[in-house]
């Protein structure tokens, strides 16, 4: 059996673990939060080294991605750096793959149709394959990475202004403490403190990583659709109750939650064999479509209206 470990600087209060048979390969699938220390966190990466097939950084991002450019976090590469031996991933490879791919699917199936849908991307940073797909799929995207990570009440409507922004802001951003803009360890747990709700109001499709949705959501999201991944029962079960009309996840159901996609990445990654620097974009694609992976679509409230 094949063991696959996600080191998450989240909260240890969403571990879990599944086994699951992948292509002939039996896999044992964990994820172990550290509540937001990086110096436990770097620890358990030291002491897995060697031991375990493939590992996921959960939690945190390696690198951010704004067109052509990349951005290496600074605690990112301290997490990548401390692992030796085993191949590691930060789920990015996997992003710029299944989650374009989840955006063609959903229009090619009738499932979402994106053109002109204003769409809320609260974060396209750490998911520009999917920022770039809803443009490309005419949907109207408001990105909030400067609204919602720096608070900075700045709007942003085109890929070109976002990726120039960016190219100003991330390279001094990057040096700082990755919990300054993201929520990690108990953070994850706390109630969602509404921040900016107009942003959420005005959209009928909100996009992005679920822990900075649900960080500023405001109380009520009725008739919304949401496309996120990462999320446990009670996720589902919260954004049920503040009227959410449609759940999309780009990752699998397994064993009662969505895995992140550096779990699922560094799961292909042992299967296929290869060093994370010599697997391609069509190796992952292959491998999703021999796995039949296909969007996750949870009706929560059918009759719910925006």
């Amino acid at each position: 059996m094949k063991k696959i470990v996600s080191v998450s600087l989240g909260s240890s209060a969403r571990d879990h673990q599944v086994e699951v048979d992948w292509l002939g390969e039996r896999l044992e699938i964990s994820r172990v939060g550290f509540d937001g220390s990086l110096e436990r966190a770097l620890q358990a990466l030291r002491e897995l080294d060697g031991k375990v097939d493939a590992i996921g950084l959960g939690g945190i991002d390696v690198y951010l991605y704004a067109g052509a450019k990349r951005y290496a976090l600074r605690d990112g590469l301290r997490m990548l750096e401390a692992v030796k031996q085993t191949p590691v991933v930060d789920g990015s490879g996997l992003k710029n793959t299944l989650e374009r791919e989840t955006i063609r699917q959903l229009q090619s199936r009738g499932i979402v149709d994106f053109s002109g849908l204003p769409v809320l991307m609260v974060s396209a940073l750490d998911r520009f394959g999917m920022a770039q797909a809803l443009v490309e799929a005419g949907a109207h995207v408001t990105f909030g990475d400067f609204i919602f990570a720096l608070g900075i009440d700045k709007p942003v409507t085109s890929l070109a202004e976002f990726e120039a922004l960016a190219e100003r802001y991330l390279p001094d951003a990057c040096r700082l403490p990755f919990q300054f803009f993201y929520p990690t360890g108990k953070k994850q747990d706390k109630p969602p403190e509404p921040k900016f709700p107009q942003y959420y109001e005005a959209a009928s499709l909100i996009a992005g990583d679920f822990h900075f949705i649900r960080q500023h959501m405001p109380d009520r999201l009725s008739g919304k659709t949401i496309i996120t991944n990462t999320v446990t029962a009670h996720n589902v079960d919260e954004l049920r109750m503040r009227g959410v009309s449609r759940l999309i996840t780009t990752t699998p159901n397994l064993g009662g939650r969505s895995f992140g996609t550096n779990v699922m990445e560094a799961a292909l990654l042992a299967v296929v064999g290869k060093r994370w620097q010599d697997v391609t974009a069509s190796d992952y694609q292959d491998m999703l479509e021999r796995l039949n992976f296909t969007p996750r679509v949870e009706e929560l409230n059918v009759h719910a209206t925006a």
